[in-house]
């Protein structure tokens, strides 16, 4: 498919049933802004920010690459990642698509890019836990959160491509869904990439990420991941995910660089042994190393729920043979609620507001 300029809306796009000229985009912008429910006043911003003069829009990182910050990202950009996606996908012109993601957020703001350039018809949902609990017709292709896919598997039959993600999947999830959907992706990207740069298809065993076209890959001594993606941008893209990389095209998500523990001498990836209690535990969890005078960092779980269950809990930990003994919380402290910022868990807010710790 040719490049088009970002101005440039497809004839083929139409927003909840209808065909919009640009003109009448901006003004059902102004619309949703002035009238609209929250989730539709964003959808509005984005689309005036689209329609404005300006070649570039500001959005705010989640982190990825370090402290989350605004950064100005190019429209014509946007655009090569919406193509990008829809040959990797092979989304069609004409193509029904579900937004349920909020448009605060680049995810969001991308569905609508997509359908815009690439012709897509494209139904709003509100972008709750449940987004298809009234929805009966069915999409070729949408995107979602794993809370999203959790809430939703009943319908996932409803959808021809989904693509997942924006948090990590857990096994008993991604083992679901397996199960009941043949042609489901989870994506690897972050703001700075303009959403997803790769994608693994739901299989089991479960395979590498995969690049999607022209985007190249390597790591830097850390063992973090450098993408390089010229359409995107003329810069490297440094992030702080640790990656076992296969070849310039693959590689295996580990965790993030931030996130290790060093607990006397050992250096532990949360995220992994995040993955092998997951199957044991049904309540949101996370592993966080806190400071400690002896082992420099001690190894501890937070976890959403009442102290009640620490029994329970800690014969979960017990059950769970695949941990090391190194990656064993030497301490479990209850939260009522972890922290998150859309769907991601913030973990040292999360710790930092626990009495207890």
């Amino acid at each position: 498919m040719n490049t088009p300029h970002y101005t440039k809306i497809h004839n083929r796009f139409k927003l909840n049933g209808y065909f919009f000229s640009a003109g009448e985009l901006k003004d059902i912008g102004y619309d949703f802004i002035k009238e609209g429910i929250p989730y539709e006043v964003a959808i509005g911003k984005f689309i005036m920010d689209w329609m404005d003069k300006e070649d570039y829009i500001n959005v705010k990182t989640s982190g990825s690459t370090g402290d989350p910050k605004m950064i100005k990202i190019f429209k014509q950009a946007m655009v090569s990642s919406a193509i990008r996606t829809g040959d990797f996908f092979k989304v069609q012109i004409g193509d029904s698509a579900l937004h349920c993601l909020p448009a605060d957020f680049i995810a969001g703001k991308m569905m609508l890019v997509r359908a815009m350039i690439l012709g897509l018809s494209l139904d709003l949902a509100q972008p709750t836990s449940h987004p298809m609990k009234d929805l009966n017709r069915s999409y070729d292709f949408v995107a979602m959160t794993p809370m999203q896919a959790h809430h939703s598997l009943k319908k996932l039959n409803q959808i021809k491509t989904l693509i997942i993600g924006g948090a990590p999947i857990y096994p008993k999830l991604y083992e679901k869904i397996v199960s009941i959907h043949d042609n489901c992706f989870e994506t690897y990207g972050m703001t700075e990439t303009i959403t997803h740069i790769a994608a693994s298809k739901f299989t089991l065993p479960k395979k590498p990420f995969h690049a999607l076209d022209g985007i190249y890959l390597k790591v830097n001594d850390e063992g973090c991941l450098i993408v390089d993606a010229p359409n995107i941008t003329d810069e490297l893209i440094h992030t702080n995910d640790l990656v076992e990389i296969h070849d310039e095209k693959t590689f295996t998500y580990l965790g993030r660089r931030d996130n290790i523990i060093n607990s006397g001498g050992v250096k532990i990836l949360p995220e992994i042994a995040e993955q092998k209690l997951s199957y044991h535990l049904q309540y949101p969890f996370f592993l966080y190393g806190i400071p400690d005078e002896v082992l420099g960092q001690k190894l501890i779980m937070v976890i959403e729920g009442s102290d009640n269950h620490s029994s329970e809990i800690n014969q979960q930990i017990s059950a769970c043979k695949a941990l090391e003994k190194f990656e064993v919380p030497r301490a479990i402290h209850f939260t009522p609620k972890i922290l998150r910022n859309n769907g991601k868990f913030l973990r040292g807010k999360t710790v930092r507001s626990i009495k207890t710790i």
